[in-house]
């Protein structure tokens, strides 16, 4: 039981119980309200690095390069809308975690709709061809055959 404890003590002070932001000490900026609007902007920017994460939450460093960036332009007067639309720019629709729909993007979003109905259909096709497929039905022995097996059965070979 103290084991268990122990264990459960450890596992909780190496896990982190939230996820770390990797935003550094000394690219916030001193305005809050500035600080406030680049971090709303970088949880919606993929870290072109990591693809998975916001550059918010990316240690790589061109996540920091556009967490600078990010600041840089919100400092120089730009709108949250100016900021992502010249990353966009920069960068294409693939920068943003949730990509616009558009004939560019149309795959991304119904792609995989359609990969699961190719599934399920071929899952049902599968199925309703094996329930069809009856195991086919023993026909009884001709008497010839019956006396054939009989003699196999008590030894004598033909």
């Amino acid at each position: 039981m103290i084991r268990a404890v122990v264990l459960a003590a450890l596992l909780l002070a190496v896990l982190p119980l939230s996820p770390a932001h990797a935003v550094n000490p000394d690219e916030m900026l001193a305005d809050p309200a500035l600080e406030h609007r680049a971090r709303v902007i970088s949880r919606d920017l993929r870290c072109l690095v990591c693809q998975n994460q916001s550059i918010d939450d990316s240690d790589a460093g061109l996540a920091k390069d556009l967490r600078v960036l990010v600041r840089e332009r919100l400092k120089a007067g730009d709108s949250n809308e100016q900021v992502i639309d010249y990353v966009v720019a920069r960068y294409g629709d693939f920068v943003l975690l949730k990509p616009p729909v558009k004939g560019s993007t149309l795959v991304l979003w119904i792609g995989p709709a359609v990969v699961a109905l190719f599934g399920i259909l071929a899952l049902t096709l599968f199925y309703r061809r094996r329930r069809a497929a009856s195991p086919v039905a023993a026909k009884p022995l001709s008497p010839e055959e019956r006396a054939r097996l009989n003699k196999l059965l008590e030894g004598d070979a033909p």
